[in-house]
């Protein structure tokens, strides 16, 4: 057992070592002369499950790792091309950027196995490139860009791994700002603009808006437009409060054969959303998998 356990280790170490041996810096992006201070330009990532395998003949779609990061890249890419020069742009990974948090390809809590794509090494390579293309495209309109990776219940694990290595890439651009707290909540002030994000797996949404008023008592009671960002359920469903509206997200991912099976239809897109600091929600565009 001992023995096993040292392999174990073992394969684990090479499988980091060999996710990040072949990053390279990119070139340094100058900064947007011109860029509104009062917008702030939002891009939620609806559970990009990177990782997972989907074959068309048995659902509908085919989705891997290769067809997973490039969509994510063209809808950054356009998203970007379309939203107005706010001076910040935030980069909001709702959370289950993974689909598998282990080489196993098992769910840490309930142990069901996942249809994975290949080696996990890959996987969490292409993952962090990708987030690091995604945070380089942003600065090109943005002055400053803030990435938040919420904790999935797909990814316990590597979401916290992958806010630690952009950390660690970006630490030396003072124009990127990567939020590392294990926190299941996130909150960002815009103004008179409050948003909070999570997951969305542990809690209702009709009990965020109370989480809200508690956890930032001093910023609810001075901000007039409160929005909650969450994925999780794979669905656009949005909640109306007394103090907040609760939003969810769709992701850009093909169903599994579970998802499949058990009949959600649901659509595949992404949004950027721009607030203004005085008059909240602004404009919206979106991007349907259609388009990519």
């Amino acid at each position: 057992k001992t023995q096993q356990d040292s392999d174990r280790f073992e394969a684990m170490r090479e499988a980091c070592l060999a996710a990040f041996e072949d990053a390279k810096p990119l070139p340094v992006v100058a900064a947007p002369k011109n860029a509104a201070k009062d917008l702030l330009a939002v891009y939620p990532l609806g559970d990009p499950h990177i990782g997972m395998y989907v074959w068309a003949n048995e659902c509908g779609a085919d989705f891997d790792t290769d067809i997973a990061t490039k969509d994510l890249k063209k809808a950054v890419d356009r998203l970007v091309a379309i939203a107005p020069a706010a001076h910040t742009g935030v980069l909001l990974n709702l959370g289950d950027f993974f689909h598998s948090d282990n080489m196993e390809g098992k769910t840490r809590r309930a142990g069901n196995v996942l249809d994975v794509d290949t080696r996990w090494a890959r996987v969490l390579q292409m993952g962090v490139d990708t987030m690091i293309r995604l945070i380089h495209r942003m600065l090109e309109k943005h002055k400053r860009v803030i990435v938040r990776n919420n904790i999935g219940n797909h990814d316990e694990h590597s979401s916290i791994m992958l806010a630690i290595a952009l950390q660690a890439f970006f630490r030396k651009n003072k124009r990127v700002e990567i939020d590392t707290s294990p926190s299941p909540f996130w909150f960002y002030r815009h103004g008179e603009v409050l948003i909070g994000s999570t997951h969305g797996d542990r809690t209702k949404p009709a009990d965020l808006e109370g989480i809200m008023a508690s956890d930032r008592a001093k910023d609810w009671g001075e901000t007039l437009y409160r929005y909650w960002y969450t994925g999780h359920i794979h669905n656009r469903k949005t909640d109306e409060f007394r103090g907040c509206q609760v939003e969810s997200f769709r992701t850009l991912a093909a169903k599994d054969a579970w998802h499949h099976g058990e009949g959600y239809r649901s659509g595949r897109d992404m949004w950027v959303i721009i607030h203004h600091a005085k008059q909240g929600d602004l404009e919206r565009h979106r991007i349907g998998i259609e388009q990519l």
